[in-house]
C-alpha cells in the first residue's frame, strides 16, 4: 500500500529530552497535521514499519497512535491501516515545523508592553537595587515556625478552602491594629484589602478609579510601574514638577482646571525616587484640592517605618480617610518574596476592589498571609522592625561615607531623612555614565525609567540596605570605575 507522506519524523526524535518518546511522536505528527504536510485521509504507515524506520518499541508507536485515534486526528481503517481523519479542515499553514526550542511568534494580535521599560533591575550582575531590604537580616526558623502554626491553625478550624477575595481575616485585623496604633488611620479591617505587594495595590485602585481618557496626575519624577498600570487603563498621564518640598501643589491645580482628573498618585512619606518628604501645608493643600475636584488621591506609603532622623509624618489617610486610597507593603519590613501589601479604603471601595481580585487572583494565599498575621500578633515583626531599623541606620551612614570616598564632588546627594535608598545626581553626560555602567555588567534601573517629564531632574536611584559594609564599598566603587574609569 503507498505511503505518499515522506518521513521525518525520526529528525525530531530525541531520547535525551524528558518527554517520553511517544509523546515526542505525537507531537510530531501533529504539527504535521496542522501545517499540512499530512492532509486528511493520508494513509500512516504500520505500526511495525513506523517502529522500524524510527528504531524504537512497536508498542512507543501503538500507544501515539492510539492516542491520536481517541484525540481525533487519526482514525482506523481497520484492515487498510491508520489514516489522518477526514473530518480535518484542510490546513492554510504553510510554515515548516520550528525546531525544539525555537522562540515562537504570535499569529494573533496583541497589546505589547511600553517601549519605556520598568524601573526594574534586571539579569545576573551585580545590582544596584532601589531601595530593597536585607532578607537575610529575617531568621528563618521564625519564619518556619510561623508558617507552621499557621498551617496547623487553618487544618484545625477548616480554613483551607476558597475565601474572601479581600484577604485572610487574621491579617486584615492584624493590620487594621497595626495602622491604627502606629499610623494614626481610623481603619477597621473591613477598610482592608489584602494585595500581592504595593504594585499590585496600586494597580487595583486603578482599577476602580480609572476609565479609558481620564487624567492622573503623578510627579514628573515617579515611580515607573504606577505610570504603566494608569496607561494600562487608558489614563491621560499628566506629570508635574517636584522639588525639594515634595509636589508642586499650584501646577496640580492648574492641571485639575484643565484636565478630568480622576486621581493623583504620589508618595509622600519618602518620594520615589528622589526620598523627600511632601511638607505638611502642601498635604493640606492637596486635600484641599482633592475636595474641590472631586479626585481621589492615591498614597503609596511602601517604607514608612523606615525613617531615621525625626518622627515621621503621619499618613494622609490617618486625617483624610475619605480622600485617599491608602497602599502599604510588608515587602520591606518583612521579606519582599512573601509578596503581601494592602490596600486601605472606605468599605465600598473595598468590595469594589476585592471584586477585581476575585477576577485575577481569586483567593490569595491563605497560608501566608495568616503566617504574616502570626509573625504580627506574636510580636515577631516588631522585634524585627526594632533590630533592622538600627542596621539600615548604619548601612545609610555607611554608605554615605562611601559615596564621599569614592566619588568626592562628581556625585550629588541629600542624606535621605528616611527609606532605604540614595538619590544620586551627576555633573557628567549621565547616558554616558549608564552606558558605562551597563557595559561593566552592573545592573540598575535607569534614570530615564523614573521620568514622566523630559524637563524632569535626572539622577540615579541606589538602595544601600540590601548591602552590608564591606558589599557596599564593593558596589560604589563597581559604579566609581564604571562611571569615570
Amino acid at each position: 500500500m503507498l505511503r505518499p507522506w515522506q518521513i521525518s519524523l525520526g529528525e525530531r526524535l530525541d531520547p535525551a529530552r524528558a518527554t517520553p518518546i511517544y509523546m515526542q511522536i505525537i507531537q510530531a505528527l501533529i504539527r504535521d497535521i496542522e501545517s499540512g504536510r499530512l492532509v486528511s485521509g493520508t494513509f500512516l504507515p504500520s505500526s511495525r514499519e513506523l517502529a522500524a524506520i524510527l528504531g524504537v518499541n512497536r508498542k512507543t508507536v501503538v500507544l501515539a497512535y492510539e492516542d491520536l485515534i481517541a484525540q481525533g486526528w487519526l482514525v482506523s481503517a481497520g484492515t487498510r491501516g491508520t489514516m489522518v481523519s477526514t473530518s480535518l479542515p484542510e490546513s492554510t499553514r504553510a510554515d515548516a515545523p520550528l525546531p525544539e526550542g525555537c522562540a515562537v511568534e504570535a499569529d494573533y494580535e496583541f497589546l505589547a508592553p511600553p517601549v519605556r521599560p520598568l524601573a526594574i533591575p534586571a539579569g545576573s550582575a551585580l545590582k544596584l537595587d532601589e531601595g530593597a531590604p536585607d532578607g537575610r537580616l529575617f531568621p528563618a526558623a521564625i519564619l518556619t515556625r510561623a508558617y507552621r502554626t499557621a498551617i496547623n491553625r487553618a487544618s484545625r478550624e477548616n480554613r483551607l478552602q476558597y475565601r474572601d477575595p479581600r484577604g485572610s481575616p487574621k491579617l486584615r485585623e492584624a493590620i487594621a491594629t497595626m495602622l491604627k496604633v502606629q499610623r494614626g488611620l481610623p481603619v477597621t479591617a473591613e477598610n482592608i484589602c489584602i494585595t500581592r505587594g504595593s504594585q499590585n495595590g496600586i494597580f487595583l485602585a486603578s482599577q476602580v478609579l480609572v476609565r479609558p481618557g481620564d487624567a492622573v496626575i503623578v510627579e514628573h519624577l515617579t515611580y515607573e510601574p504606577a505610570v504603566a498600570a494608569f496607561r494600562a487603563r487608558g489614563a491621560k498621564i499628566i506629570p508635574v514638577r517636584l522639588d525639594g518640598d515634595g509636589i508642586d501643589v499650584e501646577a496640580v491645580e492648574t492641571a485639575a482646571r484643565r484636565h478630568a482628573v480622576r486621581a493623583v498618585f504620589l508618595t509622600p512619606h519618602h518620594q520615589f525616587p528622589t526620598t523627600v518628604a511632601l511638607r505638611p501645608e502642601r498635604r493640606l493643600r492637596l486635600l484641599d484640592l482633592s475636595r474641590q475636584f472631586g479626585f481621589a488621591l492615591i498614597e503609596d506609603d511602601y517604607d514608612h517605618e523606615f525613617h531615621f532622623e525625626t518622627q515621621p509624618l503621619l499618613p494622609m489617610a490617618a486625617y483624610a480617610p475619605r480622600q485617599v486610597i491608602y497602599v502599604g507593603s510588608l515587602s520591606k519590613l518583612l521579606l519582599p518574596t512573601l509578596r503581601i501589601g494592602y490596600l486601605v479604603a472606605p468599605p465600598p471601595v473595598v468590595d469594589a476592589v476585592a471584586h477585581y481580585v476575585s477576577l485575577t487572583d481569586g483567593m490569595g494565599n491563605t497560608l501566608t498571609e495568616d503566617t504574616a498575621a502570626e509573625l504580627i500578633a506574636n510580636g515577631e515583626l516588631r522585634r524585627h522592625a526594632r533590630k533592622v531599623h538600627q542596621i539600615y541606620a548604619e548601612r545609610r551612614e555607611t554608605f554615605a561615607r562611601e559615596l564621599d570616598r569614592a566619588f568626592g564632588g562628581r556625585v550629588h546627594y541629600r542624606m535621605p531623612d528616611g527609606g532605604l535608598a540614595f538619590w544620586l545626581r551627576f555633573d557628567d553626560d549621565l547616558d554616558r555614565i549608564e552606558e558605562r555602567i551597563s557595559a561593566a555588567g552592573l545592573s540598575f534601573a535607569s534614570s530615564r525609567s523614573f521620568m514622566t517629564s523630559n524637563e524632569a531632574e535626572r539622577g540615579l536611584r541606589v538602595g544601600f540596605a540590601s548591602l552590608d559594609a564591606k558589599e557596599a564599598r564593593a558596589a560604589i566603587e563597581a559604579l566609581r570605575t564604571a562611571a569615570f574609569g
